[in-house]
Parts: C-alpha cells; sequence; structure tokens
C-alpha cells in the first residue's frame, strides 16, 4: 500500500508558494532547472559560416564557438543584427542572423577582438 501512496505525492498547485516547476517541485523564480546552461569555453575560436538547411533554402550566417552566457551572446547577437541591417536570433548557443553577411560579421567580430574563422564552403 505505501507504494500507491508515493506516486501521488508531488505537489501540484498551492496558494501558499504560488507556482511549481514540474521537474523540480520548486518555485518558479527559484527553479535551477529551466535556466540556461552555460556554453563550454570551446578552442577559442569563433567560426562563421552559412546555412540554409531547414530554412526552405533561404540563407543565414550561423555564428558559433562564442565563449558567453546566453544573455551575454543575445547582447552580442544585437549588436550583429544592427550592424547587418537584418534579422536574426540566438538558438542552442548559436547566433543565427538572416542573410549572407559572412564579411561583415568578421570584420565586426575581429573588431570587438575575437579570433574569426570562416568555416564550411
Amino acid at each position: 500500500m505505501a507504494r500507491y501512496e508515493n506516486r501521488n505525492a508531488r505537489l501540484v498547485y498551492s496558494t501558499e508558494h504560488g507556482r511549481t516547476c514540474p521537474s523540480c517541485s520548486k518555485q518558479l523564480d527559484r527553479c535551477n532547472c529551466r535556466k540556461m546552461p552555460v556554453q563550454p569555453a570551446g578552442d577559442g575560436i569563433v567560426r562563421i559560416g552559412r546555412a540554409t538547411k531547414g530554412r526552405q533554402g533561404k540563407g543565414v550566417t550561423v555564428v558559433t564557438g562564442m565563449p558567453l552566457d546566453h544573455a551575454a551572446l543575445k547582447q552580442v547577437a544585437k549588436t550583429l543584427k544592427q550592424k547587418c541591417g537584418s534579422g536574426g536570433t540566438v538558438k542552442a548557443g548559436t547566433i543565427e542572423i538572416q542573410g549572407d553577411h559572412r564579411d561583415v560579421l568578421m570584420a565586426e567580430l575581429k573588431g570587438m577582438g575575437y579570433t574569426v574563422r570562416r568555416s564550411g564552403g
């Protein structure tokens, strides 16, 4: 009988604490499992490439290898998007800028002090 009691023991909602995270059962403002993980440092080289896969033939410039956390990566992406005059996003530790802006991004990132290389063709 004790086996069935533990199965339904998790907290679903409480007016005392408000909403809770479904995986760790902590308050949403104190939840650690939803925070973005820090990206590994890698080899210190920022790589710039072009990708069209999964985008219906539309090309994007992909910047990978930046040793920054998610918030700092979004700030750099904002600066790069403004410099190129196009849209973009941050996905899974990479920056995607719409269009082919490899030359502009290489010059801008070198100006920021990064070691930059082209990747792909």
